[in-house]
């Protein structure tokens, strides 16, 4: 008589027409299955981000809570680990060898900011003041600076202040020379709502200040404007 458990083709057709039954598993595969289950539950956890956790938190039952939550504390720990690496909060100063090293090679997302500059230029001078504050305010974005022709040779002066933004390895935006940064009465602010337009830095300016100083003047010119008289009209009128 033909083993109803064997694997034969016959079985299977009797299994599927259901004159068989199901073929049994055995215990020592039904725990490996369970294992391999539970392995790879595991691994849709570890593969999850922070936001895919959150979102599939309903898609898990109770048993999965523990597991869950354990994950959630891992990769949490891991983001906090990542930010506080990239913590930079101060402004560097680089030559050209390390060009590569700090700019296009700064790391996964990492914005880098960096200032060509020469020394006995004003304006370079209060850009890199002005870029020292942001650098403390925003330090998860990379802050540097480097000598204009020590950094690219022969590099103009009539283009300085030179700034330039980077994102991961890439320019995103660059701003040449002392027209594009309104001279002198350059404020912080401004510098700041300019470069969180990139997206170098999260602002929390609502506006650009700039518009707000533009108003203003606009504002005490029409205050300032003579009035004209009835009385002047009638005289022009004669």
């Amino acid at each position: 008589m033909q083993d109803p458990n064997e694997d034969t083709e016959w079985n299977d057709i009797l299994r599927k027409k259901g004159i068989l039954p199901p073929k049994e598993i055995p215990k020592d595969d039904e725990k490996e299955e369970l294992g391999l289950q539970e392995h790879s539950v595991v691994k849709t956890y570890e593969s999850m981000t922070l936001e895919e956790l959150e979102e599939n938190e309903d898609e898990f039952g109770e048993d999965d809570e523990a597991a869950m939550e354990m994950y959630r504390q891992k990769r949490l720990a891991e983001w906090k680990a990542t930010q506080m690496k990239n913590v930079f909060g101060e402004m560097g100063e680089i030559s050209a060898q390390d060009y590569v090293k700090e700019v296009n090679k700064a790391g996964e997302g990492i914005w880098v900011v960096l200032h060509l500059y020469k020394q006995g230029i004003p304006l370079c001078s209060l850009i890199n003041q002005h870029l020292s504050a942001l650098a403390r305010k925003f330090p998860q974005t990379k802050f540097l600076k480097s000598i204009s022709t020590t950094c690219i040779p022969n590099y103009p002066d009539r283009n300085l202040p030179t700034i330039f933004v980077y994102f991961e390895g890439e320019m995103k935006a660059q701003f040449i020379g002392p027209l594009v940064f309104g001279g002198m009465n350059l404020k912080v602010e401004e510098l700041e709502w300019r470069l969180s337009e990139t997206g170098a830095v999260k602002t929390d300016l609502e506006e650009n200040p700039k518009k707000q100083i533009e108003d203003k003047l606009m504002s005490s010119i029409r205050c300032s404007l003579p009035v004209r008289k009835d009385s002047d009209s009638e005289d022009e009128d004669d």
